[in-house]
């Protein structure tokens, strides 16, 4: 149904739905407990999901699937973090670049989990993050702050969790594998939820809407789109075009949550985008030196 539009502009859409994502999960865990909410969240994503890979699933063999919903646990570990940095954070733009930073973990967790060195591109840009990273925690002072520990977890987890999806899970079409990983991100969170999270006597309509919002929009729509818009849009594109998120993401929480910017935190920003702009461009243009 994506065919009739350019693909360019899926993408865009793709981010920003990626973006908002990041408000509907802060204003959904105002009234639902936060392992619970994405465990909700991610359940009936993939169902939503599931009538686009019903072929798929009855051809994919039985062993890539649990295969794949094993690399799955490590992406709801990434998640799970990234929610509780969340829920103790708003300064969600700042969470949003840190977070954008799995890319350059993931070629520096190849190295000792698969003997994968990492291109020289790495190397140049990874001291370009850490100094966006240093602006980002300075306030009157060197202060990293918990919420930023969180994202960056978060951040090495999706890193871990991209390498071992890229090594074991390639014989699977890419949105069977992303029902199949949402689904299984959906359930440890209920099961967390189950021991770990009181739950409140009455969810308001309110929070419901939020979380509908999560579903359809940020979780379902985002990732159909992202899977149709990366097949169609050339990779240089693709790459380049994925970094709007954590702008975006910064835009809203400026807007919607009044997040402070000061100079330190914008610089940082830029450094961090810089970094990943980079890295990103020389990756996926095999002739550009260094």
């Amino acid at each position: 149904m994506f065919m009739k539009f350019r693909p360019e502009p899926i993408l865009i859409i793709t981010t920003f739905l990626a973006a908002a994502g990041w408000v509907f999960s802060k204003e959904a865990i105002q009234g639902l407990p936060p392992f619970g909410f994405i465990g909700i969240r991610f359940i009936f994503a993939s169902l939503c999901l599931l009538p686009f890979c019903f072929s798929a699933l009855k051809k994919a063999d039985g062993q890539d699937c649990f295969r794949s919903m094993g690399v799955g646990v490590l992406l709801a570990g990434s998640i799970f973090c990234w929610i509780y940095a969340i829920s103790i954070s708003d300064t969600l733009g700042e969470g949003a670049f840190i977070m954008s930073l799995s890319m350059l973990f993931v070629p520096l967790l190849a190295w000792p989990l698969f003997g994968s060195k990492p291109p020289r591109a790495f190397w140049y840009s990874l001291p370009i993050a850490f100094v966006g990273l240093f602006l980002l925690s300075w306030s009157d002072g060197w202060n990293i702050a918990t919420s930023q520990l969180w994202f960056i977890a978060a951040a090495v987890g999706l890193a871990t969790h991209f390498n071992f999806n890229s090594k074991y899970s390639a014989s699977l079409p890419t949105i069977l594998l992303t029902t199949l990983q949402l689904f299984t991100v959906g359930c440890l969170g209920v099961v967390l939820s189950f021991f770990l999270e009181t739950w409140p006597e009455e969810v308001s309509l309110i929070t419901w809407k939020w979380v509908l919002l999560s579903v359809l929009l940020a979780t379902s729509l985002r990732y159909l789109m992202q899977t149709v818009g990366q097949k169609l849009v050339n990779p240089t594109n693709a790459a380049i075009l994925m970094l709007l998120e954590p702008i975006w993401t910064m835009m809203l929480s400026v807007w919607v949550y009044n997040e402070s910017m000061p100079l330190n935190k914008i610089l940082g920003c830029a450094l961090l985008l810089l970094s990943l702009f980079f890295y990103r461009f020389s990756q996926v243009r095999p002739k550009f030196r260094l």
